[in-house]
């Protein structure tokens, strides 16, 4: 594996008391690793649970859906688990999750917009998108060495 891949992959450690008193990029850090973690895995279990709406299939472009084996239904459960794995790996490797984060919402982006009428979701998701590349980026900062 080379240096950059484990670097990547590398558990990144909490930043300690006093780094978060007085390091405003630790804070930013630690408040995206917290949104980026919980935010996917509330709405993975949320396709299972259908608790913020009773139909996420609707949300699926019949390009995609045609990509996914089984039904729209099908679809979101898969959506689901994959949410929640993203949502795991930003709490390990924020590095590295931060980035899968932001794919996958890339993916939602265009997904949203191939179905039509939810452009308002596309760019709401948009600027998650950014806050989960911010997120990847203080994640490769020097103060998580620092922080230690």
């Amino acid at each position: 594996m080379s240096n950059a891949v484990a670097g990547a992959l590398r558990p990144v450690p909490l930043p300690s008391a006093r780094t978060l008193r007085d390091d405003p990029a630790a804070q930013a850090f630690l408040l995206l690793r917290i949104g980026f973690t919980l935010a996917p895995i509330l709405f993975g279990l949320d396709k299972f649970a259908e608790v913020l709406t009773d139909d996420w299939a609707r949300y699926l472009s019949t390009q995609f859906n045609d990509l996914l084996p089984g039904s729209a239904s099908d679809a979101m459960h898969i959506v689901g688990v994959v949410e929640i794995a993203a949502g795991l790996v930003v709490a390990v490797t924020p590095r590295f999750g931060g980035l899968l984060v932001a794919g996958w919402l890339a993916g939602i982006i265009l997904n949203l917009l191939l179905v039509g009428g939810y452009g308002d979701i596309a760019l709401r998701d948009f600027g998650l998108l950014i806050g989960a590349l911010a997120l990847s980026r203080l994640a490769w900062g020097d103060w998580a060495a620092r922080s230690r």
